[in-house]
């Protein structure tokens, strides 16, 4: 995926916590094992594990259950920072969204210019 197509806080900050912490939120509600989060994600196992520690020390996941050797996490709601995080993906979202309808808008008017020159 291209840095121009992503949209949320990976769209606008470059790096994986970016890509975890958007995973993650988009998801939220659902237990993955540190294997799920980091191919979810698009980032490889080692940085996901060089990066846990922050994630954790910031309150930003949270442990929920362990099944069998795999341990599960989820993206913890109640911290204020995650709150925060949370409404800046939906402001970044919705600027990307506004952005690609006008885009859209344009193309569309620019069309429809040109489809009435040819008829003429």
């Amino acid at each position: 995926m291209n840095k121009g197509d992503m949209s949320g806080l990976a769209g606008l900050f470059s790096g994986s916590i970016a890509n975890i912490l958007d995973f993650l939120l988009i998801h939220k509600g659902f237990d993955y094992s540190k294997t799920e989060i980091a191919e979810n994600a698009g980032v490889g196992y080692k940085t996901l594990f060089d990066n846990w520690d922050k994630l954790e020390r910031y309150g930003l996941v949270k442990e929920m259950t362990t099944i069998g050797r795999a341990t599960l996490y989820t993206i913890n709601l109640d911290s204020p920072m995650v709150k925060a995080l949370k409404k800046l993906q939906h402001e970044i979202m919705f600027y990307d969204a506004e952005k690609v309808a006008q885009e859209q808008a344009e193309r569309g008017v620019i069309l429809e210019m040109k489809e009435e020159k040819i008829k003429v």
